[in-house]
């Protein structure tokens, strides 16, 4: 049994990517070849927003967008602990500061209304209203970066409300979501600015490390562009802001043409999986089920229970030969890269809670009943 079975879609769609692959190879344009622009125009589309630029990475996708607004020393961009790394990591490496944010403890993404009392806090330099890092003082509010976590997005209207109301930039952390909805909108259309990943496990994934930036803003489209390749200005020679190097390869944007004719179907396929596991594991105790926010739909990157007994189950699934993964067994404010910040471990305990308890399944569009009748009875034994 696979945790993320690419085999079967290669097995489905690979006459379509050998195809693709080779009209890459018969034109030679390698980096930013007319495959990346028609897989930019495709997938604008798709979301609803005016601009969507491919990188080389979500995690690229992710620091171009603070890099469009600047971001910098002395600025504090406001994100959760319950996340990988990326999320934080990039508002690091331009300088800035994560002030992170519990979150829910239904939907694991970010809570809003700790979002607006950790802002307020930092407004008032008052670690006493919501846990602050070291060194905060000083320290300006500038954004927020939204996780969607395991496939759902998080909470935009509030969150988007907080952000137009306090007068930060919003980023959608969406390397998880990629063709979710929220309130009929779709993941990548939420936020001022969107940024996806295109890693191999992800919902559309290429063969190698690939991501995307969609906004509908022009001025920072155009800044996006620049970043992505050195900070170009007329032309690669003429550099104009310091930038990386972001580019997409031809290739892998030739594999997510191939991908994205069956992902919509690979949606449904995934939304009926996750709805198998809800009623094989629903009932049984112990066992705590994710949830979808109302009015929403969830991709199922991961299909992720609660369990107190967690240990047991592992063991147990381990033993019958079932793969499994915990995201994320430890938070960003435990985490030995952030202990600069001086956070305690009880600062956020929704988080640690979650981190103490969550394991996810096999999830994948090629998951058959069986396997998933198979699983959830190791669990209901395991459980007892």
């Amino acid at each position: 049994m696979q945790f993320i079975d690419l085999a079967a879609q290669q097995e489905r769609i690979r006459g379509k990517i050998v195809e693709k692959i080779e009209a890459v190879l018969a034109h030679g344009q390698y980096i930013l070849g007319p495959e990346v622009r028609e897989i930019e125009e495709r997938l604008a589309a798709f979301v609803g927003v005016k601009h969507a630029l491919s990188c080389a990475s979500g995690t690229d996708a992710l620091l171009m967008a603070l890099m469009a607004y600047g971001v910098g020393p002395k600025d504090a961009v406001f994100t959760t602990p319950f996340t990988f790394v990326a999320t934080a990591e990039v508002i690091s490496l331009l300088g800035a500061t994560p002030v992170f944010v519990d979150i829910e403890p239904d939907t694991f993404t970010i809570d809003a209304d700790g979002l607006e009392k950790a802002i307020d806090a930092l407004d008032a330099q008052d670690p006493s209203r919501h846990s602050l890092p070291k060194g905060f003082e000083g320290l300006r509010a500038r954004g927020i970066i939204a996780v969607d976590l395991f496939g759902q997005c998080a909470d935009y209207r509030r969150i988007r409300e907080i952000a137009q109301r306090r007068g930060l930039f919003l980023v959608e952390d969406a390397a998880q979501s990629f063709g979710a909805t929220y309130s009929g909108k779709r993941s990548c259309s939420l936020a001022d600015i969107a940024a996806t990943s295109f890693f191999p496990a992800k919902p559309l994934g290429c063969y190698g490390d690939g991501g995307m930036v969609f906004t509908d803003d022009d001025g920072l489209a155009h800044a996006l562009e620049s970043i992505r390749v050195h900070g170009k200005g007329s032309d690669k020679y003429d550099n104009v802001r310091i930038g990386i190097n972001g580019r997409c390869d031809t290739l892998q944007a030739a594999i997510l043409l191939a991908k994205f004719e069956i992902f919509p179907e690979e949606i449904e396929l995934r939304q009926a999986a996750a709805s198998r596991y809800g009623e094989l594991l629903g009932d049984v105790d112990g066992i705590t089920c994710p949830v979808v926010r109302p009015g929403c739909t969830s991709v199922w990157a991961q299909y992720s229970p609660l369990c107190a007994n967690r240990a047991k189950v592992l063991d147990a699934l381990r033993e019958a030969g079932i793969p499994t993964a915990i995201y994320y067994p430890k938070p960003l404010h435990v985490q030995a890269a952030y202990a600069y910040l001086g956070y305690r471990p009880d600062d956020f305990p929704v988080s640690m809670s979650v981190a103490s308890r969550i394991f996810s399944l096999p999830m994948h569009p090629y998951l058959s009943r069986r396997d998933q009748e198979r699983i959830a009875d190791v669990i209901r034994n395991a459980a007892r």
